[in-house]
């Protein structure tokens, strides 16, 4: 065979695939487990990320080590009318932007991940012949994830509830795909005399209601004798507020504005303090972790508290609705799971019970099958 021949042979072999979506790291992480497990069992794989103009998009693309691209998108929901306008310019210089990024890419596959960074990409992909699959991370879908559903070959769902949703025939339920390196997460080794740890999270985002509860109830828990150790992921916007805190209160803490090492946090915590965001909620029960669940209350459709109750019901959590978050309630709990060991060992076991940690296995070997179509 000559030398002409093996690289036309190579370009025959090569597979090339578009991951869109974004908005928040909720959508993006579920998207970057399936990029490393495609990467795996595709020798010849070439994959693009395409996500909005949000600098905290591209940069856990980039830290994870894929290409990106960005498009000008945004949301159209309780934007107003102006607002609402100002987003239909986007949407269409998006597409534009979308059709040029495909047609130069020339993907096997188009795969959206939520966020209305993947309509304009999966749209195009359908206009151009080329098959495209949607991941949906929540119980109540997204608007973009319900209006692509019709034109997507395969679509993946988190939750059972999901599915009245997305009425089509090729649905295949297989949780929300968590990354590499939380699986097969251990615990450190921990002294008797260690300080119990709360690892307090917002989303990636961070969570003002969340932060200024956790503060009052580190006052409470100090005056009460009983202090942990907590880390705690604020937010860019309440970083200075929250350190300014544990500094003139004299709390014990990590705090930062993201974390960019989850699996060290996840294993040094005895208990997460969190949002509910779909994201999370796998990580949650994979990883078997005790959880006090603070849905975020503005979600479409209240779908944080839907995915909260799928591991509250089951055992594997405690849920606290902002509107009844306090420092007191949020104290007594800290301090009864602090005391109570064969609680948290339940809740770790029932947490299991519900985890999805093949999820990502089983996305990818659809979408190795749906490219050799």
């Amino acid at each position: 065979m000559g030398v002409h021949d093996i690289s036309q042979q190579a370009t025959r072999n090569e597979k090339r695939v578009i991951i869109a979506g974004g908005g928040t790291g909720g959508h993006l992480f579920p998207g970057i487990a399936i990029a490393s497990e495609l990467t795996k069992r595709c020798d010849d794989l070439r994959l693009l990320f395409v996500v909005g103009r949000k600098k905290m998009e591209r940069e856990i693309i980039v830290k994870a080590g894929f290409k990106v691209r960005a498009i000008d998108v945004e949301g159209m929901m309780g934007k107003g009318t102006g607002g609402a306008i100002r987003a239909l310019g986007k949407t269409l210089v998006s597409s534009f932007q979308s059709f040029s990024i495909v047609r130069g890419f020339k993907p096997h596959l188009v795969v959206g991940v939520g966020g209305y960074s993947s309509g304009p990409v999966c749209l195009v992909a359908w206009i151009l012949g080329i098959p495209s699959a949607l991941h949906e991370q929540n119980s109540f879908p997204g608007l973009t994830n319900r209006i692509l559903a019709p034109l997507a070959k395969r679509i993946f769902i988190s939750f059972e509830e999901s599915r009245k949703y997305l009425r089509k025939g090729n649905l295949l339920l297989t949780g929300n795909p968590i990354r590499d390196d939380l699986i097969g997460l251990k615990q450190p080794f921990r002294g008797e005399n260690q300080a119990f740890v709360v690892l307090v999270m917002g989303g990636s985002q961070g969570a003002r209601a969340i932060n200024r509860a956790v503060v009052s109830a580190l006052i409470e828990l100090k005056a009460a004798g009983s202090v942990p150790f907590v880390i705690h992921q604020t937010g860019k916007d309440d970083l200075e507020k929250v350190m300014a805190d544990y500094r003139s209160l004299g709390l014990h803490g990590e705090v930062t504005p993201f974390i960019d090492d989850m699996a060290s946090a996840y294993a040094r915590a005895d208990l997460v303090i969190c949002r509910a965001g779909a994201t999370t909620i796998a990580e949650l029960a994979a990883l078997g972790k005790p959880s006090i669940l603070i849905p975020y209350p503005h979600a479409a459709h209240k779908h944080q508290d839907i995915n909260a109750r799928s591991l509250v019901n089951a055992g594997g959590a405690e849920m606290i609705l902002e509107r009844d978050l306090t420092g007191t309630s949020l104290a007594g709990a800290i301090i009864r799971y602090m005391g109570d060991k064969e609680a948290l060992k339940r809740m770790s076991s029932l947490a299991l019970k519900v985890g999805r940690p093949r999820a990502k296995e089983i996305i990818a070997q659809q979408l190795m099958e749906l490219m050799s179509e």
